[in-house]
């Protein structure tokens, strides 16, 4: 950590310390970035544009005593924040990755199922709102501690504990009524006299 810290410093006046910074983080502030907005072109254009708003503005980078990640994480959550609210359109999680899963030699009846069920988890994280499904791409995609999350969230440790646990909650409510059987409909005939 201490490296990191001298590298960071280093940045502020040496561009090549600062393409080592690329080189550490670019990868996940890609990966953030794609899964936020289902789309390899624009996730390549944002995720140079935070690396480019990073390098303009880190003779101002102050060490808070939280990850230097959290603030490239900050940066990329508002450009995508803003390329989402120019766009006016609703985020989509990529259901190309579904190809990235791999299976078992369990047989096609287990493969199908599980396809199945991943779709169904898909599209009930799909309809959660925008802040909710960003922590789980911050958790589980990109594996980020909560206080680490909460950084770039802008909120508490406690608060993104809070949100993860009603974002479950909201989840198993809404697959519960995925398993719960359509109500049967009468069907009235009328005779014709």
């Amino acid at each position: 950590m201490d490296d990191e810290k001298a590298l960071i410093e280093r940045a502020k006046t040496d561009q090549e310390a600062f393409g080592e910074l690329y080189t550490l983080y670019v990868e996940r502030i890609y990966n953030y970035v794609y899964y936020r907005t289902s789309n390899h072109a624009e996730a390549e254009d944002l995720t140079a544009r935070v690396f480019e708003r990073a390098m303009k503005h880190i003779g101002r980078y102050e060490d808070r005593g939280v990850p230097f990640s959290a603030w490239l994480y900050r940066i990329a959550h508002n450009l995508v924040a803003n390329w989402h609210r120019d766009r006016s359109r609703r985020q989509i999680l990529s259901l190309d990755s579904i190809s990235q899963w791999h299976f078992h030699e369990d047989g096609p009846e287990l493969e199908t199922q599980l396809i199945e069920d991943k779709e169904t988890l898909l599209a009930a994280i799909q309809r959660l709102p925008a802040d909710r499904r960003e922590l789980l791409i911050m958790k589980y995609v990109e594996k980020l501690p909560n206080a680490e999350i909460g950084d770039i969230m802008g909120r508490s440790e406690g608060a993104i504990k809070s949100l993860y646990h009603r974002t479950l909650l909201s989840l198993r409510s809404d697959l519960s009524k995925d398993d719960e059987p359509e109500p049967k409909r009468r069907t009235f005939f009328r005779r014709r006299g």
